[in-house]
C-alpha cells in the first residue's frame, strides 16, 4: 500500500504542477479527453498487470488490437454481421489468442519475451495481410450508434470509458485480493517451483493469466477502433504494450513477479496520461512521449531493485 500511496502522492503533486503551467489542463474538455484515455489504457494495463505479477510479460498487446480491430471492422462493415455478436467473436478470438500464448509458454517451455515478441510480429502482419494493407474504419457508425458510444460517448456526464474501466476495476480487484485464485497468481510469480510443489496448478495459473490479459486487451481493442475510428494495420496500437507494462511497473508491479495491485496499476495510468497531456499542453515534440515511457520503466525498476536491496539488508540485519 506504501508503493501506491507514494505514487498517488506524485500524481497529486503532478497535476498541480501542470494546471499551474497550463490552466487549461482543468477544462472539463480536457479533463473529460484524459479521463477517457485513461479508461480505455488503464483497461489493458490491468491486464499486463495480471500477467507481470505471474513473471510473465506480453509484447503482442499493440499488434493484437491492430488485428482485432481490422476484424470488428470488416464484420460490421463489409460482412454486415450484428454488432453484439462482432464484438463478442472479437474477444472470443483474443482470447483465444491469450490460451495460444498460455499453452506455447507452459506447454512448450517457451520464454514469455520469446512467445509474445512472436506474436507481436505475427498478428501485425496477419493484420496488414487480412486488410490487404488498407485502412479500415467505421463510418458514421450507421447501425452500431451504440458502440461508437461506449468509446466516444459519455454516462451521466463521465466519459463511458472510464465507466468501463472502474467496472473491470472492481471485479479484477475482488478477483486478485480476495480470491483463491488471486493467492495462486501471486504465489506464482513469487516461487513458481515452490508453488507446484504446494500443490498448485502453476500451468493452469499461468494460462489463466494469458487469457485474462488477453480479454481486457480485446476490450480495450473494441473501444479504441471506434474511438479512433481509423485502423491502420501497420500503425493502430502501435507500443501500447509498452503503456501497458509502464503504467503496472509505475503502479509498484516487480517485473520479478508476486507484486503489484489494481488501485497501483490505475493510478500507474493516470501519471502517465497526466504526463502526456503535460507534453501536449506544453507544445513539446509528441515524440518524447516514448521518452517518458522509457524513463518511467527505468526508474521503475531502479526503485524496485533500491526496495529489494533495502528489505534483504534489513532481514539480514534481524
Amino acid at each position: 500500500m506504501k508503493k501506491e500511496l507514494g505514487i498517488f502522492l506524485i500524481l497529486v503533486a503532478l497535476c498541480a504542477v501542470v494546471s499551474i503551467l497550463n490552466p487549461r489542463f482543468l477544462s472539463a474538455a480536457n479533463l473529460q479527453n484524459t479521463a477517457r484515455l485513461v479508461g480505455m489504457y488503464g483497461i489493458f494495463s490491468i491486464g499486463v498487470g495480471v500477467v507481470i505479477i505471474t513473471s510473465g510479460i506480453d509484447l503482442s498487446i499493440g499488434s493484437k488490437m491492430a488485428l482485432l480491430g481490422v476484424l470488428l471492422s470488416m464484420m460490421l462493415m463489409q460482412g454486415h454481421w450484428p454488432g453484439a455478436l462482432a464484438v463478442v467473436l472479437t474477444v472470443v478470438v483474443a482470447m483465444a489468442l491469450g490460451l495460444l500464448h498460455g499453452t506455447l509458454i507452459t506447454r512448450m517451455k517457451i520464454q514469455p519475451f520469446v512467445v509474445t515478441l512472436c506474436g507481436l510480429l505475427f498478428y501485425r502482419g496477419l493484420a496488414r495481410f487480412v486488410a490487404k494493407d488498407e485502412t479500415k474504419g467505421f463510418g458514421n457508425a450507421e447501425g452500431f450508434e451504440r458502440l461508437r458510444d461506449l468509446a466516444t460517448g459519455n454516462l451521466i456526464g463521465i466519459p463511458a470509458p472510464f465507466v468501463v474501466l472502474i467496472v473491470v476495476s472492481v471485479v479484477m480487484w475482488v478477483v486478485l485480493h480476495k480470491s483463491v485464485f488471486g493467492r495462486y497468481l501471486y504465489a506464482v510469480g513469487r516461487n513458481e517451483d515452490a508453488a507446484r510443489y504446494s500443490g498448485i496448478n502453476t500451468k493452469l495459473v499461468i494460462t489463466s493469466a494469458y487469457v485474462i490479459c488477453a480479454l481486457l486487451t480485446g476490450v480495450a481493442a473494441i473501444l479504441f477502433a471506434f474511438y479512433t475510428n481509423s485502423i491502420s494495420p501497420s500503425t493502430h496500437g502501435n507500443f501500447y504494450e509498452l503503456y501497458g507494462i509502464a503504467a503496472a511497473v509505475l503502479g509498484g508491479c516487480s517485473l520479478r513477479g508476486g507484486e503489484g495491485s489494481v488501485l497501483g496499476i490505475l493510478v500507474g495510468t493516470a501519471l502517465l496520461q497526466v504526463l502526456q497531456n503535460l507534453v501536449n499542453l506544453l507544445g513539446v515534440d509528441p515524440s518524447l512521449n516514448f521518452a517518458v515511457m522509457g524513463a518511467v520503466i527505468l526508474i521503475g525498476v531502479m526503485a524496485d531493485q533500491v526496495l529489494k536491496q533495502r528489505a534483504a539488508k534489513t532481514v539480514m540485519a534481524k
